[in-house]
């Protein structure tokens, strides 16, 4: 046991405690287990990709799975983090700070898509809770359709 004082969050803080903040930090932004587990379906198709890449070298966004070649950027979103209709809940603790949040990644996505669109990309967006091998089989179908051209 020490004697430092409990932290308190400062004015205006994102966390709602130390154990709050520890928790959301702890978070991965990449390599997740839906990320990994689509990513060695797609492998196992012979299909091959770059991982946290950026599609456009000027936008600084990075998609899950890139195939620079044919265009095509995939994303696996968290059903908190991108608002998933089926699945997001909004917080009970900071939930002004934590709906915003969310509420910003939603447009920053909208946004991605148009740039990558307007841009000749083909955006695949999953989220986190459909079935790996589908998403795996849509995004194989996609890039070798798009080779074909």
């Amino acid at each position: 046991m020490t004697n430092e004082p409990e932290w308190v969050p400062p004015e205006g803080s994102w966390a709602s405690s130390a154990a709050r903040r520890r928790n959301m930090q702890a978070i991965r932004s990449r390599d997740t287990k839906p990320e990994q587990l689509i990513r060695r379906l797609v492998h196992a198709k012979g299909l091959r990709y770059r991982v946290a890449a950026r599609p456009l070298p000027d936008l600084r966004r990075t998609a899950d799975m890139v195939f620079r070649p044919v265009k095509v950027a995939v994303f696996v979103d968290g059903c908190y983090w991108h608002g998933c209709p089926e699945h997001y809940v909004p917080p009970k603790t900071n939930s002004g700070y934590w709906s915003e949040k969310v509420l910003r990644n939603v447009t920053r996505d909208r946004d991605t898509d148009q740039r990558l669109t307007e841009a000749g990309w083909l955006v695949l967006r999953f989220w986190e809770h459909e079935p790996s091998g589908a998403c795996a089989s849509q995004i194989a179908d996609a890039v070798l359709a798009r080779r074909a051209r």
